[in-house]
Formats: structure tokens, sequence, C-alpha cells
């Protein structure tokens, strides 16, 4: 009996790891089969847009400067210097008055040379799926360029297109595994996330709000 129980219990953690495996890879390819030739690192290739949307992340890591942050913010204002859009949003995290990753994303990108007044705060987005669904509810945008990492960048864009928007991802330069190995480790559950809130979940961003009018 004892050995019947072992190869029972052996047999349910081989058939959940199993399960999981298929979780995690079908989200995973998902993801990547939608948004398939639909990021690129060369602003050439991108279509000329009203407005690109910027996804926020901390400034910082502790007492060091966050690597994802700098890259994303250089490559959004190389995005607005070369003429392909003409205003950002940019989108993040402002739960409390403490932390604010939308005003600080403003304030490098106005360092870098992109005028305030083109530069569009949206304080909810709290998470990928908030930012990008935002960006038509209360920015008006059905249309848009995402930028951040590449693999950040495919599943804005799977959400966006679940969602009925085109979107094209313009990818800012990745941080080395050994930097940001921890981010590409969840990236993985946050495809699983993505995969659920479109389908059983039905999620809608946290907020909404009064409608914000972009300038031409």
């Amino acid at each position: 009996m004892k050995r019947l129980s072992l190869k029972r219990i052996f047999i349910v953690l081989i058939l959940g790891l199993a399960a999981c495996a298929l979780v995690l890879g079908g989200s995973h390819g998902w993801v990547k089969l939608a948004a398939e030739g639909r990021c690129t690192d060369d602003v050439s290739y991108l279509p000329g847009t009203p407005v690109a949307l910027v996804l926020g992340c901390s400034p910082s890591i502790g007492s060091r400067p966050n690597l994802f942050y700098q890259y994303r913010m250089e490559a959004a204002a190389a995005l607005y210097h070369s003429g392909k859009v003409r205003a950002l949003i940019v989108s993040g995290d402002n739960s409390t008055h403490l932390y604010d990753e939308p005003t600080a994303m403003k304030e490098s990108l106005v360092a870098a040379g992109v005028p305030a007044d083109r530069i569009y705060c949206d304080y909810a987005g709290f998470r990928t799926l908030d930012s990008v669904v935002r960006a038509k509810e209360i920015f008006g945008q059905s249309r848009f360029i995402i930028v951040s990492q590449r693999f950040h960048n495919e599943r804005a864009v799977f959400l966006a297109r679940q969602h009925g928007l085109e979107a094209t991802g313009f990818n800012a330069e990745d941080v080395s595994r050994t930097f940001g190995l921890a981010t590409h480790l969840r990236e993985y559950l946050a495809r699983v996330n993505a995969a659920l809130d479109v389908t059983l979940l039905q999620t809608e961003p946290k907020f909404y709000g009064p409608a914000v009018a972009i300038r031409d």
C-alpha cells in the first residue's frame, strides 16, 4: 500500500509539472505569435504614429540606477526625436505620493530634449494591461507605438491586439541576464497572467477616469 501511494504521488507530481509546463509554454507561444513581426529595434521600420506609449518601471533598484528604466527613456527620446511620433504617453505606477513613475519618466524625457507639453502622464498604469487599455479609453488612441524592452513589448502588443488595438513595439536596449535575470524569469508568469486576463478573467483596468485630449 505504501509503495502504491508513493507511486500515485509521483504520478500526480509528474502530471502537475507537465500541466504547468503546458500552461507556461502555451502562454509564451501565444504571446510570441501575436507579436510576431510587430516589434523592432530599428526606428526606420516603424510606421508614423501620432502617439507612443512608454511603459514605466522604477528609476532605481535600491541605490543602483535601473537599466531597464534608463534604456526605455533613451529609446523613447530617440523615437520622439526621429519624428515618428508627435507625443508620448508615459504610463506607470503612482499608487502613493512617495512613488511616482510617470513624473520621473517625464523629467527624464524633458532632460533628454523632449518638450514637456508633448508628454502626457498616465498615473494609473499599475499593470501593462492598464497602460494599454487606458491608452484607448482615457487618451483616445487606438493606434500607437509601445516603448519597452522586447520581452515586455511582445506582451503589451499581445494585450493591445486582444483589445482590438493596433500596436507596434519599439524595443529599448535589453539588460544583461546577469542584471535582469529575475525580471526575465518573471516574464513567463506574466505571460500566463496576460493569457488569463484576456480569456477567463476578462480583466479591466483598476481605474478609468476622465478623458485626456492629446493635442495635435
